[in-house]
């Protein structure tokens, strides 16, 4: 009788602690959701090899995340591979890369780094680079930041996208110049405020650090996503998952 009662206060206690973002299989849907808005794709293992300049002033933009030439991540991303991998194809770009960080310059880099770009991005070593790089700079620091304020897998994903593409700085435009001005308009969980009207205080922080940039005018990976799962009272994440990113549809069934 006893074995019973624990199991069952064991299985009570189990449902009350819904995984977060650091979960496999939770971090993988953020992969995928991140990729349909920056990729138009689900397949954000296809993503390694993407590289183009899509005139932002961040110079060249590639890889699973977006690492920019003139924002430094792509320089730290190369020295980690070539660490790593001596002599690698990329690695010739170092002193280039180390020049052009904090423009938007491809001197040095034209006209053959795309295509050594595409090339590495078949060496298992490199998309291992991308992927530390990516949890390193972006994706642990997101979701920690979050769990510290309180939030649920929703919460650590809108910080997650918005270090992303905002970088982790503390200035108006980055992720901590946004969460500032969240937090001048709520409190979030952790400081006893609401879930819900924090996350709504965020995104439109958000939104507005999107559209005081030309590149990032289109608003619709917060309208028409994340909103959508707000206003859905999806705060765990929990699939199935509908969305659309500039026009196009989305689903995660499971």
């Amino acid at each position: 009788m006893l074995t019973a009662t624990l199991l069952t206060f064991s299985l009570t206690i189990t449902g009350t602690c819904p995984a977060d973002l650091t979960d496999p299989h939770k971090k993988d849907i953020a992969m995928r959701l991140v990729s349909s808005a920056e990729n138009s794709s689900l397949d954000w293992k296809a993503q390694y090899g993407y590289i183009e300049d899509i005139e932002d002033d961040r110079g060249y933009t590639a890889g699973i995340i977006g690492f920019c030439s003139g924002t430094g991540d792509m320089l730290e991303l190369v020295e980690l591979y070539t660490e790593r991998k001596p002599g690698n194809v990329l690695a010739e770009y170092l002193p280039a890369l180390r020049k052009v960080n904090g423009t938007d310059s491809h001197q040095g880099l034209d006209p053959h780094f795309s295509k050594d770009w595409t090339a590495a991005a078949k060496d298992p070593a490199f998309q291992q680079a991308q992927n530390d790089e990516r949890d390193r700079v972006y994706f642990n620091p997101a979701v920690r930041q979050a769990k510290q304020d309180g939030l649920r897998a929703l919460g650590q994903f809108a910080y997650y996208d918005a270090m992303v593409m905002h970088g982790p700085g503390t200035d108006r435009l980055s992720f901590g110049g946004i969460r500032k001005s969240a937090l001048a308009k709520a409190k979030p969980p952790a400081q006893g405020g609401d879930e819900v009207t924090y996350l709504n205080a965020f995104l439109d922080a958000r939104k507005a650090a999107m559209k005081a940039e030309a590149a990032h005018e289109d608003t619709s990976r917060v309208d028409t996503m994340q909103r959508v799962f707000l206003k859905n009272g999806n705060l765990d994440l929990n699939p199935p998952l509908t969305w659309k990113v500039y026009g196009d549809s989305y689903t995660i069934k499971s």
